[in-house]
């Protein structure tokens, strides 16, 4: 945009009720503190992008017309958004719906066409409208990626996703009320969250119709949004504008929130460079769980580790919440209770579906608690190999590799074995222009800080696109099915 009409204005304080035991009727719901920000501040910034300003009176006064709209329509109680709007507009559609009374399923505009179809017909339609809606009533479905190729929906009440914005508030303090730059599509879960915060805080957002490093750091350079809320693969593309044009730090950042993927934390000191007055935080959660951990990213921290609890969530580990706490040390399956957990399903579940018994739920990670309280994340359930009689997860040999300069991306394989029952296979793909290390060096990589039979044995590289799900992560399923008939992507390396 020409101007930054997101240059930091000093907001009102908000009420210490938001992080108290009651909130405001208004703040119970995810959309309602629009009316009220639209009311005390009309004229504050509300939503941007690149060509388009917002305040809080013009925002309200457009999401209530699309409220009218669907109550016109008749809608269903779910209403899917095919995501094609762009951010912006996507935005003022997803809180018309729920402003409605109804509940928004945020579609993803990259689905196939019978994809699309699946998906709609599957959705939970029955009727809709404000009469009988409550902050315990469903207002968002999303999406991740399910291992039967259909997209699994998630479905979420109100009050999870605001007890998420207050939590965020009262572990992350007063930086999180702040103007959040969310530079991603509103089908990603986390900057729909990131956008629909600064709602809710009355303090606004930015977002980009696609993402451009350039413009994300002209933005918070100009004061613009004191909160970032990124994945780790644009903070690296930010990393490297900035390195190459020598660009200043940038004082006005004071929160980054990192999600979605693990974060290199062999890059914190070059953040902290680009933003030397800002927390950096990588937090671990889940699409039905929401917060789970999270913690500062430092450098030297355990390379599993995610961090500890949010305050409102306790964590159990062992086959069931039930029985007792395995030993501090001892992996097992990770438990959550806290009030942001999912609703349900809203589609057939497959084999990846998230367990629950009774407040607890477990999404199927592995992991432990150290003896001073952190979390460590072992890996998936589901993906867990057992090689020489050993319990072996592959997250954990990934992230080794990819702390190897020359790594881009990587994916740890098992391939039946007589003799070792699997046989470790890792696939990756390079980065950069320098000649690419040797198999020997790469095992010589792993071996310094993982113990011997974690290390793969056999390499390839995949050449071309790099398998990806919808949400932007690995696709280790393709990649396993291409191992059992080797294909042109995949290239031995020795």
């Amino acid at each position: 945009m020409n101007t930054h009409p997101c240059k930091r204005q000093a907001l009102a304080p908000l009420p210490q009720l938001l992080t108290g035991d009651a909130l405001p009727e208004l703040f119970e719901w995810v959309h309602g503190p629009l009316a009220h920000w639209a009311r005390t501040r009309p004229h504050s910034l509300a939503l941007a992008n690149e060509t388009t300003q917002w305040d809080f009176a013009t925002l309200h006064d457009r999401v209530q017309t699309r409220a009218r709209y669907w109550d016109a329509q008749g809608a269903p109680a779910t209403v899917l958004l095919p995501g094609d709007a762009g951010t912006l507009e996507g935005v003022v559609e997803f809180l018309g719906v729920i402003a409605s009374g109804r509940c928004a399923a945020m579609g993803d505009p990259q689905w196939p066409a019978g994809v699309a179809r699946a998906v709609a017909e599957r959705l939970p339609l029955g009727s809709g409208g404000p009469a009988a809606a409550t902050p315990q009533s469903p207002f968002y479905v999303g999406f991740t990626s399910g291992s039967t190729g259909l997209p699994k929906g998630f479905m979420r009440h109100h009050r999870s996703w605001v007890e998420s914005f207050r939590v965020s508030l009262q572990d992350f303090g007063v930086a999180a009320a702040t103007r959040v730059l969310a530079p991603g599509r509103m089908s990603h879960s986390l900057f729909l969250f990131g956008a629909l915060l600064g709602l809710w805080t009355g303090a606004g957002a930015v977002l980009q119709e696609r993402f451009s490093a350039p413009r994300a750091l002209d933005t918070l350079r100009a004061g613009g949004a004191p909160l970032l809320v990124a994945v780790p693969s644009q903070l690296v593309l930010m990393l490297q504008w900035a390195e190459r044009r020598q660009l200043a730090p940038i004082e006005g950042v004071e929160l980054v929130l990192i999600s979605g993927a693990r974060w290199l934390r062999e890059r914190t000191p070059a953040l902290r460079r680009l933003f030397p007055r800002a927390r950096i935080v990588e937090f671990y959660g889940a699409s039905e769980a929401s917060y789970v951990a999270w913690m500062d990213a430092e450098p030297g921290a355990p390379a599993q580790a995610v961090g500890r609890p949010f305050s409102n969530v306790d964590l159990h580990i062992g086959p069931d919440p039930r029985s007792a706490a395995l030993p501090q040390g001892v992996p097992g399956l990770i438990w959550v209770r806290s009030p942001m957990l999912f609703m349900d399903y809203v589609n057939a579940a497959d084999g990846t579906a998230a367990l629950r018994e009774g407040d607890w739920l477990s999404v199927r990670d592995m992991g432990y608690v150290d003896d001073s309280g952190l979390l460590h994340l072992c890996g998936r359930e589901n993906r867990m190999l057992v090689t020489q009689g050993k319990n072996l997860f592959p997250e954990e040999v990934e992230a080794r590799l990819l702390a190897h300069p020359q790594v881009a991306q990587a994916s740890l394989q098992g391939v039946a074995d007589g003799l070792r029952g699997l046989r470790v296979q890792a696939v990756l793909q390079w980065q950069g222009d320098a000649p690419p290390p040797g198999a020997l060096e790469l095992a010589a990589w792993c071996r310094a800080v993982l113990e011997p039979y974690k290390a793969p044995r056999h390499w390839w590289v995949w050449v071309g696109d790099w398998p990806q799900t919808p949400s932007g992560k690995t696709d280790h399923t393709a990649i396993a099915r291409a191992l059992q008939a080797p294909s042109p992507p995949l290239e031995r390396w020795r």
